[in-house]
């Protein structure tokens, strides 16, 4: 049952979509992060309301600030798509910003909807069945396959990091226990000389021979 439950959980995690709704606020700047593996399609779809006159700015960035995809003044009232692959594990930045010009007194709210997916969701089987005059029970083979590489990918990353786990706390429980042999002849080293020198002093006074 417990193994049911994790090849439930990876294909959850291998056919990955998201669609969020958020009004922006003119002159707003509004970002959404995600960590995502390495070697991952991400595709996506987005739309902003018409609001005369305001602009909204699309980009999406990695960690490192390289641009992934970007379009300034996005088409409003229209769906617009997005995709790129990660090379790394890294976490990505998706922002809209909205800019209203000097002489507008009130700006408006823009309803902004973006729709992301990733893995074995982002891919658009179709077009594949067709650019390959596939038959549709081919088409289906070809992404269960995709899904069965995609969770044993899944599994050996999930070891990996096991075994990293297992690194970090069998380095981490040798530095604990050679620190604390290190405390312990540092206290015995202490409680010696504080003997030597309590006897010293003792003698010197005179209240032991």
């Amino acid at each position: 049952m417990n193994i049911q439950f994790i090849i439930v959980g990876l294909i959850l995690l291998t056919t990955y979509a998201e669609c969020i709704m958020w009004f922006m606020e003119p002159n707003g700047h509004k970002c959404l992060k995600e960590e995502i593996q390495g070697n991952v399609l991400v595709s996506g779809e987005y739309e902003v309301s018409i609001a005369s006159g305001q602009k909204v700015d699309f980009v999406t960035t990695d960690s490192k600030g390289h641009i992934l995809a970007q379009k300034n003044d996005v088409q409003q009232g229209k769906l617009s798509k997005f995709s790129f692959v990660t090379e790394t594990y890294d976490t990505f930045e998706i922002c809209f910003i909205s800019h209203v010009p000097h002489n507008t007194i009130h700006g408006l709210n823009q309803e902004v909807l973006l729709n992301v997916k990733k893995g074995i969701e982002a891919k658009s089987y179709e077009g594949i069945g067709e650019a390959a005059k596939l038959k549709p029970i081919e088409v289906e083979l070809k992404r269960l396959e995709d899904l069965s590489e995609a969770i044993v990918q899944d599994f050996a990353r999930m070891r990996k990091n096991e075994e990293e786990m297992r690194d970090t706390n069998e380095a981490t429980n040798s530095r604990v226990l050679y620190f604390s042999i290190f405390s312990m002849l540092c206290l015995l080293c202490l409680a010696t000389w504080q003997v030597f020198y309590l006897r010293r002093f003792f003698r010197a006074k005179k209240l032991i021979e």
